[in-house]
């Protein structure tokens, strides 16, 4: 079967991304992700019904179990080097595995096969609310969201007025999450993954929710946080907002890289390609 080389997936911790090892490895080239030969596969069962208490009766009945009627690669081969400082833009049409790369990235699908490896605390803002809990404050959801990141609360109480300055919200703060509107989500989403200072910013579409002051804003924090030697792996259909705030294009087709280098040679690739297939 093809793709089938051994898996190994190689997480670094939090702690040692913040200490002199990070600088280490930014003056020494090593780079914050390093994927080689990295397959995804998902199956697709005949039974969509299926369940625990079945899978049970089905192993102690010695039944045979439903088995996969299809496979689907969402990724291929991915061979890919991210380093200290970029600002990464991924294009490619729907399905083509932007989102399924940046989720592999997030830690939360582990390769079918070939090596991830992941230096450095990753603020994955890919679902908007992801991690939330509607019924809390948004200072509590602060809090809670530190906690997942594995920030103590002494930490988060110190970073919650930067983010009540970035996201406006301060008046909200003891309303429960679920009064907010998606603007306010994102915003309070975004603050929170930019101002723990992450190595590796993921994101996903974000850029398009909320007004035009809050995209710029946004924008802007990007570049603050390039500035501290981070790297940004953005994910958008908004081709200026890719212009403006990456360095490095990767395009995406099918689950495969089939192009990877400047910004606006990939778009412009990118671009002539879905004209032409749109032509034909």
């Amino acid at each position: 079967m093809p793709y089938s080389s051994r898996k190994k997936t190689r997480w670094y911790s939090d702690s040692e991304s913040h200490g002199p090892g990070s600088r280490n490895r930014a003056s020494s080239g090593v780079p914050l992700i390093e994927l080689r030969d990295v397959s995804l596969r998902f199956i697709n069962y005949a039974d969509k019904q299926y369940s625990f208490k079945r899978a049970v009766l089905d192993l102690v009945l010695r039944r045979e179990s439903p088995v996969p009627v299809s496979e689907f690669w969402a990724l291929r081969n991915i061979n890919l080097r991210i380093n200290h400082g970029e600002r990464v833009g991924i294009v490619g049409g729907n399905g083509a595995g932007k989102s399924t790369l940046l989720r592999l990235l997030a830690r939360i699908y582990p390769p079918s096969s070939g090596t991830v490896e992941v230096r450095g605390n990753v603020a994955p803002l890919i679902e908007m609310g992801a991690g939330f809990n509607a019924e809390l404050s948004g200072f509590d959801n602060i809090l809670y969201n530190g906690a997942m990141l594995g920030f103590t609360r002494p930490q988060m109480l110190s970073k919650v007025e930067g983010i009540h300055e970035f996201t406006g919200l301060r008046e909200f703060a003891d309303l429960p999450l679920k009064y907010y509107s998606s603007g306010m989500y994102m915003r309070l989403a975004f603050a929170i993954a930019t101002e723990i200072d992450p190595e590796i910013l993921i994101i996903d579409e974000a850029l398009g929710v909320g007004d035009a002051a809050f995209q710029e804003r946004a924008k802007d924090r990007i570049f603050k946080l390039l500035g501290r030697s981070h790297a940004v792996i953005l994910v958008s259909h908004d081709m200026n907002s890719l212009r403006q705030l990456c360095t490095r294009g990767l395009w995406l087709r099918q689950g495969q890289l089939v192009a990877d280098g400047p910004i606006e040679t990939i778009i412009d690739q990118y671009l002539a390609w879905t004209h032409a297939a749109k032509a034909s």
